[in-house]
């Protein structure tokens, strides 16, 4: 019962952190259940139910002020959720050492792009086949659907097999590939994250990796969390937290290394 406790008070945390930058949580979810004794695959399951619950209760405040540019998520985001519905069902069958070294890897790219200057900036509309020239409210940008299709699709097969939500490469994707608003590409990408992670979560769960008595307290502390988070966030800038978020990645990627060599 301390156990659960403690989880589930880091998780609150996170998930209000996570919601106010549009990303799902899952560099910080997986290496919290690993330190509390739950399998790679168990953790990935866990991981994805909360990210699924907190990226609901966070889209539900964006698309309340508006910023959530839901056309835009059901053209680029399909490739990802089929994707991480492959990657989940078929992390079942690679060694829960192999998962943490790639979860690992993917934590110190997302790390990269917490720390790169994400700036804004209006593309010129183009008429040509593979671009789309999307006007949401009074923002107007060009989607490139050659660079976003492939790339969701990639992000969404790993995502879904090491339980992350892949948010961390899609908001730097739609500013700097597709000139969406900072804001707009926060909200957005909170409904991508909450499908990705349900797609993540049914491959896990077909494969047989999910632990309801564990998982649903978790869920609950998630709900309240993402929808504070989603709350203070439209009246905050979320670019002040991405520092904070990246080091706090690395050392992430640093425990769930140690502890695949440990558990060797």
């Amino acid at each position: 019962m301390l156990k659960i406790v403690i989880v589930s008070a880091c998780i609150f945390v996170f998930a209000i952190l996570m919601s106010m930058v549009g990303r799902g949580g899952g560099n910080f979810y997986v290496p919290i259940l690993i330190a509390s004794g739950a399998s790679m695959n168990a953790a990935a399951t866990s991981a994805q139910l909360i990210l699924l619950t907190t990226a609901i209760a966070a889209t539900l405040v964006f698309h309340k002020h508006k910023t959530v540019d839901w056309k835009l998520a059901l053209v680029i985001d399909p490739p990802t959720d089929i994707m991480a519905f492959v990657g989940g069902y078929f992390a079942h069958y690679f060694a829960g050492c192999y998962l943490k070294f790639l979860f690992a890897g993917l934590l110190v790219l997302a790390a990269f792009f917490m720390l790169k200057p994400v700036r804004e900036h209006i593309l010129h509309a183009k008429k040509r086949f593979g671009y789309w020239n999307r006007c949401f409210d009074e923002y107007k940008y060009s989607v490139n659907l050659w660079a976003a299709i492939p790339f969701t699709a990639a992000v969404g097969f790993f995502a879904g097999m090491v339980g992350i939500s892949g948010g961390s490469f899609k908001i730097p994707l739609m500013v700097l590939a597709c000139g969406v608003p900072m804001r707009v590409a926060v909200g957005t990408s909170s409904t991508m994250v909450a499908v990705t992670a349900l797609m993540g979560f049914a491959g896990h769960t077909i494969a047989g990796d999910f632990n309801f008595r564990w998982s649903i307290p978790l869920v609950c502390v998630a709900v309240m969390g993402g929808l504070l988070g989603g709350r203070i966030s439209v009246k905050t800038n979320p670019e002040r937290l991405k520092k904070i978020f990246a080091y706090t990645t690395l050392a992430a990627a640093v425990f769930v290394i140690a502890n695949a060599l440990l558990s060797k």
